[in-house]
């Protein structure tokens, strides 16, 4: 967002004396006009929250990566994910205009431009006042992550699609993405293997965070634990969840140097918003969505059951997104290849009931939510976090599913509430 100057009238001056400097100040010739303009490019991620949170995103280039964003309203584009085989509502910029929903991807162009804002016009002295310190966290306990709603309850994340039509072109885009490739829990027992989360609060002490692509990232403090749990594999999401203020912060590629922490994009999210990131902007991954909504996790499944669209990848995507998604992250016709953003669901007519019980929790809520994609990889990998309650060989079994047991969504005007 840019701002403006603002009237002088505005700025406590007498009205007479307001017009007398408006007649010397403006007689040279009209402030031209901005437009506002927002893009977004980063391998494997694309939320921000400028200062008193307000909405989050970013992109990397050559990258496949939902919510709100903290800092100056941008994801930074990143350099594509390394290994990237492998999401709450982004917090979008003041002004930022949210694109009417459409099942037609929208392309972003070869060599499209990044966003970069302009400075702020300023009235008096150029010189920046010294910073000042950052506050001090207040000491105090930290609720449950069952205190804070995942995004509300109209968000499409938490919305069922076993209701809406198939898509027209489901076979195709099926194909496209495997039809003889299984299911596969990319989560397991293991403590390597997943996505983790860490839930923090308003006492964890914020750290500053430098970034690779820092245009589309949140610059604001991030509450990363003294050890916190971090991805294993090239792309070192950090996930922390504000259980105080009920706020999603996300890293990706993160890393430690000394007492320095860098990162390749940050986003932040509210999660009690259904705000989206600018339309263009990347995230910590590549759909410009929030990756925490999307997972997979064993207090939903011990619960008996999941009540949220879940996060999967694909090999290859196209060079465009759909609504919910910001970002894209591939080079392909979206004839050919899917979008970011994809909607596809587990086919009613599959016969669960000789799955185990964590299994059957996890495709009772692919029927009824479907799964949601947002990161380039590994065909119908389902995103989760690593537990030790987890069957690995029960969930194993998930892999008797192919490609040819899915179908895609018409999402047509399928959009937040």
């Amino acid at each position: 967002m840019r701002n403006r100057g603002k009237p002088l009238a505005l700025l406590g001056l007498p009205h007479v004396a307001a017009i007398a400097i408006v007649v010397v100040l403006v007689s040279p010739g009209p402030v031209p006009g901005e437009t506002a303009t927002g893009s977004s490019g980063a391998p494997g991620s694309t939320g921000t929250i400028p200062p008193g949170i307000i909405a989050a995103g970013s992109t990397r280039p050559g990258q496949a990566t939902e919510g709100a964003t903290v800092g100056n309203g941008a994801a930074s584009a990143i350099p594509s994910q390394p290994g990237s085989t492998a999401a709450a509502t982004a917090i979008t910029p003041a002004g930022s205009p949210t694109a009417a929903p459409t099942n037609v991807p929208t392309t972003v162009p070869a060599s499209s431009p990044t966003f970069r804002p302009t400075a702020a016009p300023t009235i008096g002295p150029t010189t920046a006042p010294p910073p000042s310190a950052a506050p001090t966290p207040t000491a105090g306990p930290i609720p449950p992550l069952s205190a804070c709603p995942i995004l509300p309850s109209g968000n499409v994340w938490n919305r069922r699609v076993d209701g809406l039509p198939v898509a027209a072109n489901s076979v195709a885009m099926t194909a496209a993405i495997g039809l003889s490739a299984g299911l596969h829990p990319d989560f397991s027992n293991a403590g390597g293997y997943g996505i983790p989360f860490n839930v923090v609060g308003t006492s964890t002490p914020r750290s500053s965070v430098s970034f690779q692509y820092d245009d589309e990232s949140d610059h604001v403090g991030y509450p990363i634990p003294a050890s916190p749990k971090i991805e294993a594999g090239s792309d070192r999401h950090i996930l922390m969840i504000d259980t105080n203020d009920c706020v999603l912060y996300e890293l990706f590629a993160a890393a430690k140097s000394g007492a320095s922490w860098s990162a390749g994009s940050g986003a932040v999210w509210d999660l009690g918003s259904n705000a989206l990131r600018a339309d263009g902007w990347t995230s910590a991954d590549a759909a410009g969505l929030p990756i925490f909504p999307g997972l997979v996790r064993w207090s939903e499944v011990a619960g008996g059951a999941i009540r949220h669209a879940i996060r999967f990848t694909a090999p290859q995507t196209c060079d465009g997104y759909i609504y919910p998604a910001r970002h894209e992250a591939g080079n392909g016709s979206c004839s050919t290849y899917p979008p970011m953003g994809l909607r596809v669901r587990l086919k009613a007519s599959v016969d669960t009931s000789g799955f185990g019980p964590q299994s059957r929790v996890i495709l009772t809520a692919l029927k009824e939510y479907g799964m949601l994609l947002a990161d380039n990889g590994s065909p119908w990998y389902i995103t989760g976090a690593p537990d030790s309650h987890w069957d690995d060989d029960e969930l194993h079994d998930l892999g008797q599913l192919t490609g040819s047991d899915f179908e895609v969504v018409d999402t047509t005007g399928f959009i937040n509430q």
